[in-house]
This record gives structure tokens, sequence and C-alpha cells, in this order.
């Protein structure tokens, strides 16, 4: 009978050993698993910003006037499809749609600190040529554009399914690691949430597997002035966009703050 306390022992002594190498190895290629890098699927108009890294490429459509928007696209996204997207809904805006660091030719690797400060040189330097800037984030993007919008004048804001932070979705997905003390990106946008001033519209995805229910929720009771909540119960974390209904909220959203 004592060989059976030994033989426990011992195996919780493995199970110890291959937790600590997992989480090693999670906290190793954490970010591969957060970035997906794309190319440019498309040939668009180019911005071409210099940063610390190096060239910052941004897909646009110039257009004179007050009113342009910041596309902050998802962890896969090819922002250059975008484009031709919001092109067609908002002919009156000029568009501005950042490649991160180490997507679609931009120079660097990505990194919450790396795309934060690009994206807000990027708000700076549009802000020199229109007066009204609103800000679309998507999934990751989200928590890009909530920093903006904390630190930024921006005219209105829109994020797509969003989460509160990146911790919480480590956790929704990853409940055996210890991810509060692993996670290097963190784009905690509860945080920041009582600090942005601008109107914002909230896009959620009915079965998204991808960011818990929980997170969103925890990030729109974050606002000081509640989000304007839109909801499509039978879209999912990758096909919100194809709702028939999505472009027209995000249009009737930001013709409001149009001169």
């Amino acid at each position: 009978m004592r060989a059976w306390p030994r033989f426990a022992v011992r195996m919780l002594y493995l199970l110890v050993i291959a937790w600590l190498l997992v989480s090693a190895l999670m906290y190793v290629v954490q970010r591969q698993l957060i970035y997906v890098p794309q190319g440019r699927g498309v040939a668009t108009a180019l911005l071409r910003l210099p940063g610390e890294a190096g060239e910052q490429l941004v897909a646009v459509k110039e257009k004179t006037g007050a009113d342009a928007l910041i596309y902050f696209g998802g962890n896969a996204e090819d922002v250059s499809y975008t484009l031709g997207e919001l092109a067609a809904h908002f002919p009156g805006f000029a568009l501005y749609l950042p490649h991160y660091r180490g997507y679609g030719g931009s120079a660097g690797e990505p990194g919450e600190a790396a795309l934060t400060a690009d994206a807000l040189a990027l708000f700076d330097h549009v802000q020199q040529n229109h007066a009204r800037i609103g800000v679309i984030g998507r999934s990751l993007g989200s928590g890009v554009a909530m920093q903006v919008a904390a630190a930024r004048p921006v005219a209105g804001l829109a994020l797509v399914t969003p989460f509160a932070s990146m911790t919480s979705v480590a956790a929704y997905h990853y409940p055996w690691l210890p991810v509060r003390l692993l996670l290097k990106d963190r784009y905690d946008s509860a945080a920041v949430a009582a600090k942005v001033a601008a109107p914002s519209l909230v896009l959620l995805a009915g079965r998204d597997q991808i960011v818990p229910p929980d997170s969103s929720r925890q990030l729109i009771a974050s606002f000081a002035h509640p989000p304007y909540v839109q909801a499509f119960a039978d879209a999912d974390h990758n096909d919100i966009a194809l709702e028939p209904g999505y472009y027209p909220v995000l249009k009737a959203f930001f013709a409001d703050r149009h001169g």
C-alpha cells in the first residue's frame, strides 16, 4: 500500500514539471499566437510613415475635407481587402488602414507598445489634414483603437467584437495556465475606457467563439459614457462584417459625426 502514495507523488511531480514546461513554452511563443502577420493581397495607395523600427505602411483612400476614418484590423487581417469595403460605404471620408508592424510590408515586429505608438503617430499625421477623425477597431484592433481614443480627440469610436483585456481572452481559452503572469501584451481596454470622451459604438457577434461575452460586457460597463451597443445574434467573430446590418450601423453612427 505504501507504493501508491509514492507513485501518486511521482505523478504529481511529473504533472507539475509538465505544466511548468508548457507554461514556459507558451511564454516564449505567445506573440506568435496573438499576431498572425498577413501580406498585402490587393494593391492600394500607400502612405509611408517613418517609425522607430523602420517604414510603416498605411493603406489609404485620399480625400480632401474634414472627415477621415482610421481602421485598426484584426490579428490575422489583411486590411488592403477591407479598404475597398470601407471606401464603398464611406465615400465622403478619407480612409487610413495601417498595416501593423510585420504585416503587409511594414517594418518591425508587432507588440502592444509598438502598435500603440504607431497608431498615435498615425492619428497625429491624419489630424494635420482632417478636423474630424473617426476610429474603428476590430478584435485585436479594438485594443489599439481604445488606446487612441483614450489619448486623442477622436470624433467617434466604433469597436467590433472587442474585449476588456487580452488577459481576459487568454484566461478564457487557457484556464489552466497562469496567463496573468505570462502575458506580455495585455491591451487592457477596460482600464482606459473611462478616459474616452467620444461617442462610442460596440458591435457584438452573438456566436463569438473567440472573445468571451463576459469580457465584452466588462468593457462596455467600464465606459464613463455608455456606448451604443448593437448585437448580431447569428454572427460569429470572423464573419460579423458579412451581416446585412453591419455597414449600415457603422454608416449611421459616423454620419451623426459627419459635418
